[in-house]
């Protein structure tokens, strides 16, 4: 009985060496709904340990995915100015002209207080001067 189209749940994607871009709404569509309808109008549910019905609410609590599948689920780019989606529009980052790349400033901020990199005064951006840092 469990394993019938109407009891499965889609718990997994990977689209492959295609992938679907912005078109990832259609396959998350049917969860979605799915989910919405859990929510919205509590399912009775049978709990075999307790021989007895309960009512149910379902939600997507978290997604787990690498950085190009969060582009998709977000439309947050984690590419440029703004990469960090932790920091959002507080990313702070430069644009090093010589090596054509963007660089990431303050991440150490991320490692505990008594990290000893945090205290590492040769790794400040005050010393660099990013007019004529070039990385290889």
């Amino acid at each position: 009985m469990c394993m019938k189209s109407e009891y499965s749940i889609l718990h997994l994607l990977i689209p492959g060496p295609r992938s679907p871009r912005n078109d990832i709404d259609i396959y998350l569509q049917p969860l979605i709904d799915e989910v919405k309808l859990l929510w919205d109008s509590r399912v009775e549910t049978y709990d075999a340990s307790r021989n007895q019905n309960f009512q149910m609410w379902a939600t997507l609590m978290w997604t787990i995915n690498d950085f190009p599948a969060y582009v998709m689920l977000s439309g947050w780019s984690t590419k440029g100015k703004f990469a960090c989606p932790c920091c959002n529009y507080g990313t702070n980052s430069r644009y090093v002209k010589h090596s054509q790349k963007m660089c990431y400033m303050d991440h150490r901020v991320f490692l505990p207080m008594d990290h000893p990199w945090r205290s590492k005064k040769d790794l400040s951006m005050e010393k660099l001067n990013l007019g004529l840092l070039h990385l290889s």
